[in-house]
């Protein structure tokens, strides 16, 4: 496997055709995220319909990640459609209203609007371009001065920075979505704009009264969010670092410590953290990135992050497999400099959580003492991978598993490859069978040494209690 960081690519009019999802597959994209603020259920069947004919015929566990539109505040239409500039120190007032808009005037989707803001907060417009500074309200108007003028077009987003707004954590066209989503099988759900654990469960229980099996990915991009991180990650299943919307909130010098920080709580907590927005977006542009952006996809991995995300760049960029190309180059590059024996031992007090905890961490010291080029994890429902995962071993991780979801839901893991395996009844003939395949695959050769982990008795989950050394014949 050339590179342990997994990567994450958006869809959009660059994957109309099922060639191009293959260049993505074939590239190193590892989840496809379908972003639901854009396109109809129809154009995302499509390419969900790709993606599984493309498992097939190349024989990845191609994942995929549904970004919800989450909750959010937006400006209505305005007068004929067509863009306004925005004077600095003019007036301009937010109504409740249903007005078609001008010059002074815009209508906003959010009626607790004139509420929940007061004389001081600033009102931020299309990912921060505009300010306005509140003045006055009334019960349907929110009277302010621009700050900051520029063009206002239609359906522009709206920021409130350090106001907590009352929005609810799932919208109908949310949960109209998620149940889409999972008729059509996807494999994690990525919530937008989550501001608390409260969140995460509303979603967890729409999941389950589905009977689903999908991963909940919480996206940090508000302040909110942030001051609630230890809860958020306690209750979701994986953390986003959404840094488009964060840099709006916070100040946008903030967001690099935030990461870092996020990344570091994640992995304390063994749950996989995606690092996303604005990677190498002058690829959208240009077929070379900045080598500020080099630095910065460097940095995240650095940082500890599982996953890397494209966003505009594979979406609907110029040069989208070369900015996969691009990112596999960054990490694989990124990952020969690591220093695995100093990563190893920061995370040596984690191994006294629990049991499986410890034997999990027993397994990446065991394979570094024999210079094993692999661990091979055996799982029901990925969690052995998962722990494995997050002592960072130098080795390969071959994450078996009888189960194709578990397989899709590992590729958010670093440094584990899927590989599915037949069910087995004991632990004995999981090894047995864990050694055949390794071999078949190409992965190891006669003389090679593997650690083996997983939980006894064979078939239960959650549970990382065994660990053998095996010597390849």
């Amino acid at each position: 496997m050339k590179k342990k960081t997994k990567i994450v690519c958006t869809m959009g009019p660059n994957t109309d055709s099922k060639d191009m999802l293959r260049q993505y597959a074939l590239s190193g994209m590892d989840i496809a995220r379908l972003n639901f603020s854009h396109d109809t259920h129809e154009g995302h069947l499509k390419r969900i319909n790709y993606i599984k004919e493309l498992r097939e015929e190349l024989g990845l566990p191609l994942a995929i990640l549904l970004d919800t539109k989450g909750p959010e505040i937006r400006t209505c239409l305005l007068e004929n459609e067509q863009k306004v500039t925005l004077e600095i120190g003019q007036e301009f007032t937010f109504t409740t209203e249903d007005i078609i808009g001008n010059k002074s005037i815009v209508a906003v989707t959010y009626q607790d609007l004139p509420k929940d803001v007061k004389a001081g907060d600033i009102i931020l417009i299309d990912d921060g371009l505009i300010a306005c500074e509140v003045k006055t309200t009334t019960a349907t108007e929110v009277k302010c001065t621009v700050l900051n003028g520029g063009e206002l077009g239609n359906r522009k987003g709206i920021n409130i920075p350090n106001v907590s707004v009352n929005l609810p954590a799932l919208t109908q066209k949310d949960k109209d979505d998620i149940i889409f989503g999972m008729e059509q099988g996807i494999d994690f759900i990525a919530a937008s704009f989550v501001r608390n654990a409260e969140a995460v469960r509303e979603i967890k229980a729409l999941v389950k009264e589905h009977n689903a099996d999908v991963a909940i990915i919480a996206k940090i991009e508000n302040q909110e969010g942030i001051q609630n991180i230890d809860e958020i990650i306690d209750e979701a299943d994986g953390i986003m670092v959404a840094r488009g919307d964060m840099g709006v909130e916070v100040p946008a010098e903030m967001v690099p410590a935030i990461q870092k920080e996020i990344i570091k709580k994640c992995n304390e907590a063994f749950k996989p953290v995606i690092t996303a927005t604005q990677m190498l977006d002058s690829m959208i542009r240009n077929p070379r990135p900045t080598r500020a952006e080099v630095t910065d996809v460097a940095n995240a991995i650095y940082d500890g992050t599982d996953a890397i995300m494209l966003s505009g760049e594979s979406a609907m960029g110029k040069y989208p497999v070369e900015a996969i190309s691009m990112m596999v180059k960054i990490a694989t590059e990124t990952e020969a400099h690591l220093d695995f024996d100093a990563m190893l031992a920061e995370k040596e007090n984690l191994k006294t959580k629990s049991v499986s905890n410890a034997v999990s961490f027993a397994s990446v010291t065991t394979a570094k003492a024999l210079n094993s080029k692999l661990i091979v994890a055996s799982s029901m429902s990925g969690y052995t991978t998962r722990l494995v995962s997050k002592f960072r071993p130098k080795a390969t991780i071959i994450g078996l598993s009888p189960c194709d979801k578990t397989l899709r839901k590992m590729q958010i893991l670093w440094g584990v490859k899927p590989v599915k395996a037949t069910e087995e009844k004991s632990t004995d003939a999981i090894l047995e069978k864990a050694v055949e395949t390794v071999k078949a695959s190409n992965y190891a050769e006669s003389g090679d040494t593997l650690v083996f982990t997983a939980g006894v008795p064979a078939g239960k989950t959650g549970v990382t209690n065994m660990m053998k050394v095996a010597v390849i014949d």
